[in-house]
């Protein structure tokens, strides 16, 4: 003899009695803790550079880099807004600096890059080597390490800031410092990391200089654009991604941060990709050309025609294609070394 249903007064009776306790029923929620496939609240976004560029020299206008500390216009997610957050891990953000400024030294536990957008001849400084910043160049701030940015040339200089806030804010494990003096020291010269780590060789005797990041902190793009335009030219162009290559740590052939991931990819003239999808939300700069990414979820579709400097980004799970009638590059970077090292990265290429 089966049990009578219990009946809805029941049931709610139940709810009221036991909230005082901080208590809440699984079976309410079940379906959307353990959904049958990943539901990112993010949508995709394109940042137009021509239209986000008047600001970013207005805010060069309406305060310096020391009172800011770091001048940076943060693209939110259109569906995250007030939270500081690209997607629900990764922040994004464009910086300006203006000739004889500094952006004074600081660390913090959240790691940093900085992929250059706009102009050269500004530096960052990260613990006591510099690196002159140019467009394309990658650059990274391995967590709590000094930096700082400066600006000794002509013309302003932009760089997009992707860092790991959210997902450092979910684990409540954000510390920071501020430096007594604006500027660090200088102890090494310029190219120093890339010297004794950026030709397949290391020092005989070492220790990783930032723990599990790259000790390399500077990918000049004059070496990535080679490599690609080398691939292109030489082997077979993938039906998905173009040519695509990761940046790599060269003492584990990682990730440059534990955190982040970073990569290149060139999509030749006239590139139709095949749609794909992935877990781990992606944010993409455009270095050089001009291309069209298609995304679709859930029966929503956004199509972006994208050019020089402009940003978009790509949620999780979401399907994604990329093509190009004359050829572009884009930079981007995700938080898949946290969903590879969890063991939950997946990914699908459709075809």
């Amino acid at each position: 003899m089966n049990a009578p249903h219990p009946t809805a007064p029941l049931r709610e009776q139940l709810y009221r009695d036991m909230d005082p306790l901080n208590l809440t029923p699984l079976w309410e929620v079940l379906h959307a803790l353990v959904p049958p496939q990943p539901a990112s609240p993010c949508v995709p976004a394109l940042w137009k550079y021509e239209e986000v560029r008047p600001f970013l020299m207005r805010a060069g206008e309406a305060i310096t880099a020391e009172e800011a500390v770091r001048r940076v216009l943060i693209l939110e997610n259109p569906a995250l807004r007030g939270q500081s957050a690209i997607t629900q891990s990764l922040y994004a953000g464009l910086q300006l600096i203006l000739p004889g400024e500094v952006a004074p030294s600081h660390r913090h536990t959240q790691s940093a890059l900085r992929f250059i957008v706009e102009g050269s001849g500004a530096y960052t400084a990260v613990d006591g080597e510099r690196t002159t910043m140019r467009p394309g160049d990658f650059i990274i701030t391995p967590s709590w390490t000094w930096h700082d940015h400066g600006h000794d040339e002509t013309g302003p200089v932009v760089w997009l800031d992707g860092l790991d806030i959210p997902m450092i804010r979910f684990f409540d494990a954000g510390f920071a410092e501020s430096a007594s003096s604006k500027s660090q020291a200088v102890a090494r010269a310029e190219g120093s990391s890339f010297a004794r780590y950026g030709h397949n060789m290391a020092p005989v005797r070492h220790d990783a200089p930032f723990g599990l990041a790259s000790p390399i902190f500077s990918y000049p793009y004059e070496r990535s654009r080679e490599a690609l335009d080398r691939l292109e030219r030489d082997a077979p162009v993938d039906a998905w991604d173009g040519v695509k290559l990761r940046y790599i740590n060269p003492l584990t052939g990682g990730s440059p941060m534990p955190t982040m991931a970073t990569f290149m990819q060139k999509l030749p003239a006239g590139f139709s990709g095949k749609p794909w999808r992935q877990t781990d939300g992606a944010v993409y700069s455009v270095v050089e050309g001009n291309g069209e990414a298609v995304i679709e979820s859930g029966g929503q579709s956004w199509r972006f025609a994208f050019s020089p400097r402009d940003h978009f980004v790509v949620p999780s799970w979401h399907t994604a294609r990329f093509s190009s009638e004359r050829g572009c590059v884009l930079f981007s970077y995700s938080d898949r070394p946290v969903h590879q090292a969890l063991g939950i990265h997946q990914e699908e290429r459709l075809s």
